[in-house]
């Protein structure tokens, strides 16, 4: 198949640039502490020492339970995202999941912490879809990957900064009070959020008028290079072959991704020998720092270059190989090298993944598709930490559970290379009337 590239677009050197240093990081901040809502349980589990008597299996439900909650709020969010306002479901959302998030901290049972993170994950869910709907109201398809990774860029920044954060609260405070405490930051940012964000440029005070007619006039082209695709109901969405074969390559990679997210922490404790909260907190920054500059750097390759499924496969072949060669190897520093390239792999194909749909469907149906995708996608993220958990408890050691993750990063990769390679296809269709336009 000949690969989608960036349909062209004249070149605007004296286009301003502002939306870029404005939407972007108060996008990424804002999700940055979504994400450690959810992730901070990771650096915590190891550190429960029986308070709520959890096994390796009840950890991962722990874990997983919030991508069942997480289910819920995808398509109507991102409907409403489209139909009525991004800025106004992520704020609502926003104070919603921080209350959330702190009130897990006072659960006294384990069926509690379990509701909690359901909860949580309910909150959360609609986040995701709505910024995807926002973004594409600011950047064009041939900035789209970027925009993507930026905003995303969250996610190992969180575990970056964050986890390091929760390892010294660990050390200072209960857990229970960690998660009161870092429940409060959306309830302030939900404030930065209302003034600084807009829908779209034209409603936007800080922009100038040449910056907003270029975005829109863009992204006006953007569209009407797409094939007609229906009203934008749910079925319209069913109906395209690729949302089908996108939701499967999600559900599979996600899996596999936050298999290893959520026992990483747990990994590092084992290879520093039971070492400080600080300490752990500290060496899991590690593998995420490195994710972020390849994730990054992959988006900045899949815009240049248009080739989206190779951007997302080949990262996660490198993850393939080296989740597996992490349970054959001994000693710190080397098991401690292959996380890191775990964690860039697993990290790396965000950007160009989520510019895919886009790129393939008008924004009438967009809405529908990206919240199906992420909706049905996500139920990996209860299925990857579970796995792992009950596998632990039933072998005794984590190899199994990181197999089995291996194997379903491997199916991403063929639904990936394979299931978007019929000629008939819309990025087919796009990839020719962009050859055509060069």
């Amino acid at each position: 198949m000949t690969e989608a590239r960036p349909i062209p677009q004249p070149p605007s050197p004296a286009i301003p640039a502002k939306r870029w240093a404005y939407v972007i990081p108060v996008a990424a901040i804002m999700y940055m502490l979504a994400y450690l809502d959810r992730n901070n349980v990771s650096v915590i589990l190891p550190y429960l020492h029986g308070d709520l008597e959890l096994s390796n299996a009840d950890k991962g439900l722990v874990g997983g339970i919030f991508f069942v909650g997480y289910v819920f709020l995808q398509i109507p969010a991102a409907i409403l995202a489209q139909r009525w306002s991004a800025r106004k479901t992520v704020v609502i959302l926003m104070v919603a999941w921080g209350l959330a998030a702190s009130l897990s901290g006072l659960v006294q049972t384990k069926s509690q912490f379990y509701a909690a993170r359901f909860v949580l994950g309910f909150f959360e869910g609609g986040v995701w879809p709505a910024v995807l709907i926002l973004l594409a109201s600011w950047f064009p398809l041939r900035e789209r990957a970027r925009a993507n990774a930026l905003w995303m860029a969250c996610l190992p920044l969180s575990s970056v900064f964050m986890a390091p954060l929760s390892g010294w609260m660990l050390d200072h405070a209960s857990w229970r009070w960690v998660l009161v405490l870092q429940g409060v930051p959306p309830l302030v940012w939900a404030v930065v959020w209302w003034f600084a964000v807009a829908d779209r440029p034209a409603q936007a005070r800080w922009i100038s008028r040449a910056e907003a007619d270029h975005v829109e006039r863009s992204i006006a082209a953007d569209e009407a290079a797409k094939p007609p695709a229906g009203g934008g109901s749910y079925l319209d969405a069913v109906k395209q072959k690729s949302v089908l074969v996108l939701i499967g390559v999600y559900f599979f990679w996600i899996t596999g991704f936050y298999g290893f997210n959520l026992w990483l922490p747990s990994v590092i404790k084992e290879l520093t020998h039971n070492g400080s909260s600080t300490e752990v907190g500290l060496l899991t920054a590690i593998p995420f720092t490195v994710a972020l500059v390849v994730m990054i750097a992959n988006a900045a390759w899949s815009d240049r270059t248009g080739k989206r499924r190779q951007a997302v496969a080949l990262p996660l072949v490198v993850g393939i190989a080296a989740l597996l060669l992490g349970q054959a190897v001994d000693g710190a520093l080397p098991r401690m090298l292959l996380l890191c390239v775990t964690a860039a792999a697993v990290y790396a194909p965000y950007g160009p993944f989520w510019a895919i749909p886009g790129q393939l469907l008008r924004f009438e149906v967009v809405a529908v598709a990206m919240g199906l995708i992420n909706a049905l996608g996500n139920l990996g993220g209860f299925a990857g930490p579970y796995l792992v958990g009950w596998l632990t408890d039933a072998t005794g050691s984590s190899v199994t559970g990181f197999a089995v993750l291996s194997g379903f990063l491997a199916v991403a990769v063929a639904l990936v290379t394979l299931g978007l390679r019929t000629g008939t296809s819309p990025v087919c269709r796009l990839s020719e009337q962009a050859v055509e336009g060069t």
